[in-house]
């Protein structure tokens, strides 16, 4: 991959990197530059491969992340060779083999769908959020806006989190039977549908409070949720790289929490996971447009969001305390925290009714939680109905 063209410029530390991180002198810097993982300059059609957009399961191309993916994905596998599928089957719960075959499946959909949002970034940049003169690397940044040390720092967050999800999402298997649904076949198309959108919503909810959380108690912003933020202009792979409690956090108040009370069937449980993916890496793929597949489908909900409403959420960086919503954007348009961002980008083409509603209003906060109130009471809240949910 190509080097930065300024090799004099010191990173600026004391702006996005954590305590433990250290000022690095530029000599020891330019030794520190991979060679192969990152693009420090622009990909154009003469030094874009196909390969430079497929990388590791959270896309940030190291070769142990790669071969630690690849060892979790085959455990499930090696585990029925050893021991038979039909003895590691919960009842009342879909086959071992269904749960091994979900993340197989979703890290390839990952993989397929980040090539696909980032060639659309590349090849499409009048679709962008942010003007393409945001995008020059004016320091020793990647494209994203993160330095060496802030990158290293996600590669160790990478591994935890691989790790983390395996031991969560075959814990479940185990721990909750029947949270890995069988299909029921009584169920028709629109009661399906409708419990999709009820499931999703709820989830929608309780990440709404989680994020609004970790932008306002001042602990989950400074030690978890600001490393998620040093990616101030998104590319899609951006989607996973966080500390890893955030994204354990999320699949529990998220997922775990949704299916638990508003449960899906077989098929609704697939086709939820992997909309989520596509949700998820369409909202920081930088490119706003009706490419994003997932977005597009559901612009005629209630208050509806595009990708270009999240791309401002990070553009904000520690004053992002607005459009928090991973689904829609219900709540925050019902907590006061809706922003229409770039909405005027690609000459209004991806806004939504709201936007046009709400035309020129891109004021930065949100609107203020009472004194008493903690974002963190509704995901008590939840905690509780989940508690409850389950003793029954």
């Amino acid at each position: 991959m190509c080097r930065p063209t300024d090799t004099s410029q010191k990173t600026n530390q004391k702006t996005y990197s954590v305590d433990s991180v250290k000022a690095t002198s530029p000599n020891a810097l330019k030794s520190k530059v991979p060679t192969k993982v990152y693009s420090w300059e622009e990909p154009k059609d003469s030094n874009l491969k196909v390969k430079d957009h497929f990388s590791s399961l959270l896309f940030g191309g190291s070769v142990a992340n790669t071969l630690l993916e690849f060892v979790l994905l085959a455990a499930p596998y090696l585990a029925m060779f050893c021991f038979g599928s039909a003895s590691l089957d919960v009842p009342g719960s879909m086959p071992f083999l269904g749960v091994a075959n979900i993340f197989l499946v979703s890290a390839i959909v990952r993989r397929v769908y980040n090539a696909y949002m980032e060639a659309v970034f590349f090849s499409f940049p009048q679709y962008r959020t942010q003007p393409v003169k945001e995008h020059k690397l004016k320091r020793r940044t990647d494209l994203m806006g993160r330095d060496i040390e802030q990158l290293e720092l996600l590669d160790w967050h990478d591994k935890m989190t691989m790790i983390s999800q395996f031991a969560l999402n075959f814990g479940l298997y185990f721990v909750l039977p029947g949270f890995y649904p069988v299909t029921d076949e009584s169920i028709g198309f629109v009661n399906r549908f409708v419990k999709i959108l009820l499931n999703h919503y709820l989830l929608s909810f309780g990440m709404y409070w989680a994020h609004r959380s970790c932008h306002v108690v001042p602990y989950l912003w400074e030690k978890i949720h600001s490393i998620h933020h040093w990616a101030k202009h998104p590319l899609s792979r951006n989607t996973y790289e966080d500390h890893w409690f955030d994204n354990f956090a999320n699949a529990i108040i998220g997922h775990t929490f949704a299916q638990i009370l508003v449960p899906l069937d077989g098929p609704a449980f697939w086709f939820s996971r992997i909309f989520r993916i596509f949700e998820s890496l369409e909202k920081h793929s930088g490119v706003s447009c009706g490419f994003n597949l997932a977005h597009s489908v559901q612009q005629w909900l209630p208050f509806a969001q595009m990708p270009h409403h999240h791309d401002w959420h990070h553009e904000g960086f520690k004053g992002s305390n607005y459009t928090f919503s991973s689904l829609g954007g219900l709540w925050d348009c019902l907590f006061g925290t809706r922003k229409v961002g770039r909405c005027s980008s690609n000459n209004w083409y991806s806004a939504t009714r709201e936007d046009k509603s709400m035309k020129g209003e891109k004021a930065v906060g949100s609107t203020p939680l009472p004194d008493w109130f903690s974002p963190l009471y509704p995901l008590v809240g939840l905690t509780v109905a989940v508690f409850v949910k389950l003793s029954q």
